[in-house]
């Protein structure tokens, strides 16, 4: 029987939720397994993976097959690292003191990239914020100005031109005729 370490796809619609199981291989994707070994949640960032550590290891060392994904999965939480150093042990380039030692410095280096992550992704969010409010903030005051501006009255002001000085009555008088045409 081949046995096969894959994901089982749980959740709703749009929100997948997975089960990381060791199955045979010709079982159907959502159907029977063997054993559950974790869950991958892909929705949260970065994503959860929760896992049986050595169980998965076990099957891995039996020669379980594993998905490209199931493969990536188990390569980001160490467990193929671990069986790389686990067969170097069997072939007499290790000890197991060296295992140890050398899976704990990933274990902590991979632990620290990842919290860096997360706490860049928190920065993310707050500066994101900070600059969201601050547009907000110009966004009101533009709109209160421009609505103070279209509520004040429009005083026009009449410029007061001095008209020029008419002739006097005396030379309208004087002049009874008509101008002619020549």
């Amino acid at each position: 029987m081949a046995t096969r370490i894959r994901l089982q796809r749980h959740g709703k619609k749009g929100k997948p939720f997975f089960h990381l199981v060791a199955a045979d291989s010709r079982a159907r994707r959502d159907g029977k397994f063997i054993e559950k070994l974790g869950t991958y949640n892909p929705n949260t960032n970065p994503a959860t993976i929760e896992m049986n550590f050595d169980r998965t290891l076990h099957w891995v060392q039996v020669g379980a097959e594993m998905s490209d994904t199931a493969r990536a999965i188990l390569s980001y939480k160490g467990i193929l690292y671990k069986n790389h150093l686990v067969n170097g042990v069997k072939k007499g380039a290790l000890t197991l003191e060296d295992v140890e030692t050398r899976f704990a410095t990933w274990e902590a280096e991979k632990n620290s990239k990842i919290q860096a992550k997360k706490d860049g992704l928190g920065q993310n969010v707050v500066s994101a914020k900070a600059a969201t409010l601050k547009a907000e903030i110009e966004k009101n005051a533009a709109k209160a100005k421009a609505i103070e501006i279209k509520n004040t009255p429009v005083v026009e002001e009449v410029a007061v031109e001095e008209a020029p000085e008419t002739e006097t009555t005396e030379e309208v008088e004087g002049s009874t005729e008509e101008p002619t045409a020549e």
